[in-house]
């Protein structure tokens, strides 16, 4: 009996808050799709800890809050990675919402294994080239090619991209 009351003051506070929280989320993150992902992450991670919250409401909030900073986080990343790149023209062109621009990570997560780390490395964690080189047991000199590979890589993909869009 016990689970069926959680149950339900569970369902009631989803069905009075979620559209609050995805609303509050899409003022911070200026897009529905990712208002509507974070505030359900959310409530997820509210019920794997349903039990032992003492204030729901304000453990949603702080949880979303932190999630949409990630994801600030997540796309400054992208941008910085996108300028390191030589790719600011492409930025800009994804920015002004060209339907066939392809978001970077996509594009990263599509190169070979090794470009990858090393550019995730690199570009995203914002991790020196003698640090990569430690943690991958490879020389500097390699990593610093490796990172040349992945720009021409990048370079190569977006400028097709972008010539198609023409």
């Amino acid at each position: 009996m016990v689970s069926s009351s959680h149950d339900r003051a569970a369902a009631e506070l989803f069905a009075d808050l979620y559209a609050d929280l995805a609303g509050w989320c899409r003022r911070l993150v200026d897009d529905d799709g990712t208002a509507h992902e974070i505030a359900s992450e959310a409530f997820t991670r509210l019920w794997m800890h349903w039990t032992t919250v003492e204030e729901p409401r304000g453990f949603l909030y702080v949880t979303a809050a932190n999630l949409v900073r990630d994801h600030w986080r997540r796309t400054d990343r992208e941008r910085r990675a996108m300028r390191r790149a030589g790719t600011e023209a492409a930025l800009a062109r994804q920015q002004a919402g060209a339907e066939a621009s392809v978001p970077v990570r996509l594009i990263v997560q599509s190169m070979p294994e090794k470009l990858r780390t090393v550019v995730l490395l690199y570009y995203f964690a914002d991790l020196p080239v003698r640090d990569i080189a430690s943690l991958t047991k490879r020389r500097e000199g390699t990593i610093r090619g490796d990172l040349h590979a992945a720009r021409e890589y990048l370079r190569a993909v977006l400028g097709e991209r972008c010539d198609h869009t023409r």
